[in-house]
């Protein structure tokens, strides 16, 4: 597997995978208005990181530009469970400048026990438009 910075070219395959991911991942939300331009709002002055498996896009996970801030961190469903999260959100760490945070919605309960079993622990909680956030 490799991780590297995005290139412009990923951005039809990522807008896809975004979409698909979230309705795959957030079944509790009506994600009939979610469009593909959706990813360009979400990663917008963003370093964005794709993982790639023999040249195929399989995940992707973005940091705010100027902070310690994982944005978003969104495997291909079929890619799942395979250890590409786990590379993706190392890659990430290994960016950080101190201490890192995230959100995390409280009904994404696989999110939050993955990034739990890899140390993250919950500091505070909060509201979205999307539900309860962990932070």
């Amino acid at each position: 597997m490799e991780i590297r910075c995005w290139q412009e070219g990923d951005r039809p395959f990522l807008r896809t995978l975004y979409l698909h991911a979230r309705r795959e991942s957030w079944t509790w939300l009506n994600g009939s208005d979610w469009q593909l331009e959706d990813f360009d709002a979400a990663t917008r002055n963003e370093r964005i990181y794709v993982a790639l498996e023999d040249g195929h896009r399989i995940g992707f996970a973005s940091l705010v530009e100027n902070g310690n801030f994982l944005h978003n961190l969104f495997i291909d469903p079929a890619w799942q469970g395979k250890g590409i999260g786990s590379a993706l959100l190392e890659h990430v760490q290994q960016q950080f400048t101190s201490t890192g945070a995230l959100k995390c919605l409280a009904k994404n309960q696989r999110a939050t026990e993955f990034y739990q079993q890899h140390g993250w622990t919950i500091e505070a909680t909060g509201a979205s438009p999307e539900g309860e956030y962990l932070l």
